[in-house]
């Protein structure tokens, strides 16, 4: 049986006060109110770590990157003791027949009890030779991990979607993990970003932790608590969005009030992350406050949808279309049409009564 949680944490030292802490921080995170705190508290004092395999297929290790920079909670604590991270080759010290023999004891030890992550995607190409791993293709060695896993967690937009790896032409045939043969009937969290938020990723892990069970997913089986809506919504530059007030070439004047960049190519409304909320690096700040619009790398075939700074043509939205005096001057007409349409029915009404009221007009 593998040490809970919280007997780790009383091995390293941590006090009482400190666990109770960090179950608040971790709700807080996963965006439940301050009673599941208890209830995280209660899984972690009980429940044995979760066994885990990371496998790596074709991409460029930033998921790990983003990983090991959460902060709330860190990714230390997630590794060490929320997860029994049994097999990563990015941080693992084995290599080489010992680290593969992991793989095999890990699938028999624990059959049914260990998360699959997937970093990366699998290139179906040429039998799979594009990417090998311990002498096999490496779709090998994620069909024989994933056949006895209790659920796989794709981290990224490579392993959810594909992404760069399968644009097109894609002469690899690289592959996501849900669309693997024989993995289309396994329980799959799609986290997908390039990379993800780093406190998404730990917080998808404590949920599985806390509740034995997949958070809630979208229709693309994506966690709703973290990708329910767009980054649009959340923008703090949105109220410029609607008054028409766009940043027309880079630095200019209205970049530097902090005008909206949907002309410069942001992709924010078609785009559904927690990037405008969470934001990055323990909430510092995100693409588009530093004065770049979102490249939508969260998002289905990104790469395949236009150059970064090419601008949407299909949001219709109030404001798309017109600057600030074009919304103010189509206003100021409807009003002015109003006004003068109230101003034409004031004066008939008022002929009418005066014709009424002149003197005979009963006997006529």
């Amino acid at each position: 049986m593998n040490e809970t949680f919280y007997d780790v944490m009383r091995r390293q030292g941590i006090t009482r006060r400190s666990f109770l802490k960090f179950c608040s921080l971790t709700a807080a995170s996963l965006g439940l109110s301050p009673a599941f705190a208890p209830k995280i508290a209660h899984a972690m004092e009980t429940k044995p770590r979760i066994p885990v395999l990371w496998l790596h297929g074709l991409e460029c290790t930033c998921c790990s990157e983003s990983f090991i920079r959460s902060g709330h909670p860190l990714a230390k604590d997630v590794i060490l003791s929320m997860l029994s991270l049994d097999y990563d080759d990015t941080i693992m010290a084995a290599a080489g027949h010992n680290a593969e023999a992991i793989v095999d004891e890990i699938v028999e030890k624990y059959k049914g009890n260990y998360i699959l992550a997937v970093e990366g995607n699998a290139p179906l190409g040429e039998d799979g030779m594009y990417c090998i791993i311990g002498g096999k293709p490496f779709v090998e060695q994620l069909k024989y991990a994933a056949e006895s896993c209790k659920a796989i967690i794709s981290w990224g937009s490579c392993a959810s979607w594909g992404c760069v790896q399968a644009a097109k032409p894609n002469p690899t045939r690289a592959t996501p993990t849900h669309k693997i043969p024989g993995l289309a009937d396994k329980p799959i969290i799609k986290v997908p970003g390039c990379p993800p938020i780093a406190e998404v990723m730990t917080a998808v892990v404590a949920y599985l932790l806390t509740f034995e069970k997949l958070p809630t997913l979208d229709r693309q089986g994506r966690p709703q608590m973290f990708y329910s809506q767009r980054i649009h919504d959340k923008c703090y530059r949105r109220p410029h969005f609607d008054a028409g007030q766009f940043v027309e070439h880079w630095d200019d004047e209205a970049a530097r009030q902090g005008h909206c960049l949907y002309k410069m190519g942001c992709k924010g409304p078609t785009t559904y992350n927690a990037c405008s909320t969470m934001r990055w690096n323990e909430g510092v700040s995100f693409p588009i406050q530093s004065g770049h619009g979102c490249i939508g790398c969260s998002e289905d075939g990104f790469w395949d949808k236009g150059g970064f700074y090419q601008r949407l043509t299909d949001i219709n939205d109030f404001g798309i279309e017109a600057n600030a005096d074009t919304v103010g001057g189509a206003a100021a007409a409807v009003v002015g049409l109003g006004i003068a349409a109230h101003a034409g029915l004031t004066a008939l009404n008022r002929s009418k009564k005066s014709g009424d009221t002149q003197p005979g007009a009963e006997q006529q």
